[in-house]
């Protein structure tokens, strides 16, 4: 019989990463996990919390102006760019430490350096080779950069924390959610911000009417937003960057994020050598279980570019472990359904979504209901902001459930995440019309809406709630 110094060994140490090797493990599993970088991954250090720790940042300067309509008064304070950069850096230190505390808690042996396929059961890391019974990729993903006249003067979001100096001026490129929260992010922070994308819209997938109305909020903070255009060549002119666009005009800004997607990082990773087939976008091809065409060789997360959301790559994690290992006393092994997985953007405002767009939902479902509100929070009829909050539900006729929820507004994220629970258990509009709401909540909204608009004919009639006792 074949013996092999690991039972897993896992290549990459983020967020799905470390969930298999650490879980793996504390099944009694002997576990090797290599990492080039630091622990966590890019949500830990380049994307997820770093970023929502600077949308933080970005509110108060809307919060300061805001405040006088509520009796306060005097000058807002200035942002300190160093000041932030700093205290990122050192709470993101802190986390990068945890992730290795757990891990060597759990027994696993870490490995620092790059790994490579060198056959089914056997990788290269700094020069050794390394069996395991079963290999585990999880490298994640990485800016992906079109080949533009002047792209060598351009960063991507893996650059944008530490940017020395502060942009004042700064070109947003792509109509993603990396391109708007990072729009808004610095838009919030006190830079100018252009935002431009080849598309009719920003936040292609989205439901549409999400797409039009957070478009129109982003450009009431601020931001200018071209549609319908692209970048035709970058070039260095002193301190400034000139973009030309492809209709002939000129930009001139401090700095260029592209935000225009993201690919699988394989690259060395030896994937060919060891006969793991890629599909056409480079990503990893896998099968239910998230194997390879290889037996012994999985691969999840970004890497197989499926959904590209940290809590994904963590659940698909655990179907891994499960399968390889059992599951926890007394649980069943789990499985990982895509469907309803609720997501938000952290832009000015937040969008929060869970389950169908309304263009979908009528091809899946036939005959739906659709749902909707628009208006200024209670909040706001003080604040002096012009903001407004759109909420919509998306009912399939036939059996009353309720398949799609969206929010742009106000911590939308915090407000979706529990009606995602709901919406997994099935519930149906009857039950939404049953709940109480809490009031005076912008949640409440959701509980309350009780006349279906008219869809079908351009974007549903606007009904407007006001908010007051």
């Amino acid at each position: 019989m074949q013996t092999f110094d690991f039972d897993l060994f896992v290549i990459g140490g983020g967020s799905g990463g470390v969930r298999a090797a650490r879980m793996a493990a504390q099944r009694g599993a002997r576990v090797g996990l290599a990492e080039v970088a630091k622990m966590g991954g890019t949500c830990v250090n380049l994307g997820c919390i770093p970023k929502k720790l600077y949308s933080y940042a970005a509110h108060f300067a809307e919060s300061f102006e805001e405040s006088h309509g509520f009796g306060w008064v005097g000058e807002a304070p200035r942002l300190n760019w160093e000041t932030l950069k700093s205290n990122r850096a050192r709470e993101i230190s802190r986390l990068n430490g945890i992730y290795l505390q757990l891990l060597q808690g759990s027994g696993v042996h870490i490995l620092e350096g790059w790994a490579t396929l060198v056959d089914a059961h056997t990788v290269a890391v700094a020069g050794q080779h390394y069996t395991a019974k079963s290999i585990l990729i999880a490298t994640g993903g990485k800016p992906s950069i079109p080949a533009v006249a002047g792209c060598e003067h351009v960063i991507t979001s893996n650059e944008m924390f530490d940017l020395s100096p502060f942009p004042q001026r700064l070109l947003v490129v792509g109509g993603g959610y990396i391109a708007c929260e990072f729009a808004s992010i610095f838009n919030g922070l006190g830079s100018q911000v252009t935002q431009l994308y080849r598309g009719h819209q920003v936040l292609r997938g989205f439901d549409e009417e999400v797409r039009a109305f957070i478009a129109s909020e982003m450009v009431k903070t601020g931001i200018t937003l071209h549609l319908n255009t692209d970048v035709a060549a970058i070039a260095r002119s002193g301190k400034d960057l000139q973009v030309r666009l492809v209709d002939g005009s000129h930009i001139s800004v401090d700095a260029v994020l592209y935000a225009t997607g993201r690919v699988p990082l394989v690259e060395g990773l030896g994937l060919e050598t060891a006969g793991v087939k890629q599909n056409a976008l480079g990503a990893i091809q896998v099968n239910e279980q998230y194997q390879t065409s290889v037996p012994s060789i999985y691969a999840l997360g970004d890497v197989t570019a499926r959904i590209q959301l940290t809590p994904v790559a963590l659940g698909e994690a655990m179907v891994v472990v499960d399968q390889l290992f059992g599951p926890q006393a007394g649980q069943k092994p789990r499985s990982m359904s895509y469907e309803f997985i609720p997501t938000a953007v952290f832009t000015h405002p937040n969008i929060g979504t869970v389950g169908y767009s309304e263009a979908d939902a009528c091809e899946k479902f036939g005959k739906i209901r659709v749902y909707r509100s628009d208006f200024k929070a209670l909040k706001h009829t003080l604040s002096g902001s012009t903001e407004r909050t759109l909420m919509k539900l998306l009912v399939e006729d036939a059996t009353d459930r309720v398949v799609g929820l969206h929010m742009v507004g106000p911590d939308a994220g915090e407000i979706v995440q529990g009606f995602a629970v709901a919406m997994k258990a099935g519930a149906t509009k009857e039950i939404f019309d049953s709940t109480i709401g809490i009031h005076p909540t912008v949640a409440e909204e959701f509980v309350t809406m009780r006349e279906p608009v008219n869809a079908g004919a351009g974007l549903p009639t606007v009904t407007t709630r006001i908010d007051s006792p």
